[in-house]
């Protein structure tokens, strides 16, 4: 298994910024991809951004341009950095880590909101 725990989340002004973190343990040899995804009120669970192995990275059209993921392989941790937050991306974010080709874990969520 794969453990993920996220930190980072808070409160921010529109146009603020903030990074989020998700520490990994466990199998963490057989990780082939990790990503980022959010809950809104109301609404359905969406990627926000990925990261592969192999360091490829792909991003929700909303985000392009404003969030950076990045993972740490030394730390064991990986990063998502929200620039020019907007009221819209108000929403609860998930870590995820999908191994072994066919496992995903999740973490418990951090708290992003973002006032006008």
């Amino acid at each position: 298994q794969v453990q993920l725990v996220e930190s980072g989340g808070g409160l921010v002004q529109a146009g603020g910024s903030l990074r989020l973190s998700c520490a990994y343990s466990g199998i963490i040899f057989n990780i082939n991809a990790m990503g980022w995804y959010r809950q809104a009120p109301g609404k359905q669970r969406e990627m926000v951004a990925t990261t592969t192995s192999a360091g490829n990275t792909n991003y929700t059209d909303s985000v392009k341009g404003r969030f950076t993921i990045s993972r740490d392989i030394g730390k064991n941790t990986l990063y998502l950095q929200m620039n020019s937050l907007k009221p819209e991306d108000t929403a609860v974010y998930y870590c995820n880590a999908f191994y072994l080709s066919r496992f995903n874990s999740w973490g418990q969520g951090t708290q992003v909101t973002v006032s006008s």
